[in-house]
């Protein structure tokens, strides 16, 4: 029987983190772009409801400008440091056994 599955660096572990959080980040944004534009929909007029869908829509957009940012600078580090795999996600290092 082999090794069970095991992560073995630390890299893995931080790369699944920023994906998971950018995932929902995105997630996020989403579901406030709905929530935003369906309340201007149903402002009925009212400028209070529809200033309120109107800072959803801008809190909403501002989100993602901060977590397109975020994404950057760890692409930025990546380059820099030479580390590629935090950008990616993947729950186990797999190895083929050599020759």
């Amino acid at each position: 029987m082999g090794d069970p599955a095991q992560i073995k660096d630390l890299e893995v572990v931080f790369a699944n983190i920023v994906v998971t959080i950018l995932t929902l980040a995105g997630i996020g944004f989403f579901i406030m772009l709905l929530v935003g534009g369906f309340s201007w929909m149903t402002g009925g007029g009212d400028p209070r409801k529809i200033e309120a869908a109107r800072n959803t829509l801008t809190y909403a957009v501002a989100g993602l400008i901060v977590v397109a940012l975020a994404f950057l600078i760890l692409r930025t580090i990546a380059e820099i440091t030479g580390v590629q795999s935090i950008l990616f996600f993947r729950i186990f290092q797999t190895s083929t056994p050599g020759p």
